[in-house]
């Protein structure tokens, strides 16, 4: 029977301790599991920062990332976040080229997906937009048409809408 492989996103509240993220990236790369995304930064609580990591794989990969995440030492709480239940956005930074004649259809297009612009040059445009990773490959896609300079993408980052699918920490 053929394993179900698929996209997840796992919400990981660790203490800010020096080698946290080395340590959860090791644990990642010494098992063989590939992170696509990954976000780091404080929370509300000046000793914790909240990591989202997105990563592929069946429901028994996922499971053996739990757990495995659960070991560390530095973790406080391992949080499967599933489509149904949380809020997941990216923020992409666009640099295009633009000349008088597609100048205006960036603009709408940027218009259209709410994002705004917030740097003029003579020949380029910087553009902001933000929203779930869908969003923004629709975006870069209708952007393809144009000739895109530099692209910086955050990653995802998300929180639970409602309590999540946790895995037990030890502590």
């Amino acid at each position: 029977m053929e394993k179900d492989v698929r996209q997840h996103t796992i919400s990981v509240l660790v203490e800010n301790k020096f080698g946290a993220l080395a340590r959860i990236a090791g644990l990642f790369s010494g098992r063989g599991y590939n992170i696509e995304s990954l976000t780091v930064n404080h929370t509300h609580d000046p000793n914790l920062s909240r990591m989202t990591i997105v990563t592929k794989g069946d429901d028994d990969v996922l499971e053996q990332i739990g757990k495995q995440l659960n070991k560390l030492v530095d973790v406080v709480e391992v949080t499967e976040l599933d489509s149904s239940d949380y809020l997941e956005l990216e923020l992409a930074i666009i640099k295009v080229h633009t000349t008088a004649v597609t100048r205006v259809a960036i603009v709408q297009l940027v218009e259209l997906f709410n994002g705004n612009i917030p740097n003029v040059n003579k020949d380029e445009l910087c553009i902001a937009i933000s929203g779930s990773p869908q969003k923004i490959e629709h975006f870069l896609t209708l952007m393809s048409d144009f000739k895109i300079i530099e692209i910086a993408r955050t990653g995802s980052t998300a929180v639970s809408r409602i309590s999540g699918s946790t895995w037990k920490s030890r502590k």
